[in-house]
């Protein structure tokens, strides 16, 4: 699918004194974390015996499209907007090397088809080594998440030391762990405040717990 790109009037759009000053004069990000209990997705993961990362990858994905804060960015023109749909750029670990590459993948709202997609792709790309972007061509609506499955974190931040026109967020999941006789596992999402509040971020991170709750 190819996805279609809405230009904002910031004449009449509700957050464009914010994004003004948190783009242009605070220049604000942020990082949330969140323990997401994931006790129905195990479940269900190992009894129909999928993979628990393409399985993961859905959740945050289908709720990162349902919130257009998520989803928007600069087009070649330099004009702010938002798509009507964002793909997943997500990393492969190679153990031998202790290295990653990058790839993505097409995003399907149907979660056979999602899956499918996923597990394809890393099998098309996982001994691609040498290079950060294993799969090329990159479309330019893409959202970028990584795991950190060796460590159940409580915390993570991350800061570059360049400007960057990047609007999408950035996620990522650690290791899930068992608490009180649930499964959790800590996520972290890191936004461009000027795009998105804390109310937009806890929304995001409330959808993906209501759809690992009916996966």
């Amino acid at each position: 699918m190819n996805a279609q790109f809405h230009v904002i009037d910031k004449a009449t759009w509700e957050r464009s004194i914010y994004f003004d000053y948190y783009y242009s004069q605070i220049k604000c990000k942020y990082t949330l974390n969140a323990n997401l209990d994931i006790t129905h997705l195990r479940t269900e993961q190992k009894q129909r015996g999928l993979r628990f990362f393409p399985s993961m990858l859905y959740v945050i994905m289908r709720a990162v499209n349902q919130n257009k804060e998520f989803r928007m960015s600069f087009n070649e023109a330099g004009e702010l907007g938002y798509w009507d749909e964002v793909v997943p750029s997500y990393t492969l670990f190679h153990p031998e090397n202790k290295t990653f590459t990058d790839i993505w993948s097409e995003y399907h709202a149907d979660f056979e088809t999602f899956y499918r997609t996923v597990v394809e792709d890393i099998a098309t790309y996982r001994d691609v080594t040498g290079v950060i972007k294993a799969r090329p061509d990159q479309p330019a609506n893409f959202c970028p998440i990584s795991s950190l499955p060796w460590l159940s974190y409580t915390a993570f931040a991350q800061d570059t030391y360049t400007e960057s026109r990047l609007l999408f967020p950035l996620i990522k999941f650690g290791k899930f762990f068992a608490a009180d006789g649930r499964i959790l596992i800590p996520v972290s999402v890191f936004v461009n405040h000027a795009v998105a509040d804390g109310y937009h971020t806890c929304k995001l991170i409330n959808d993906m717990q209501e759809i690992a709750n009916y996966f």
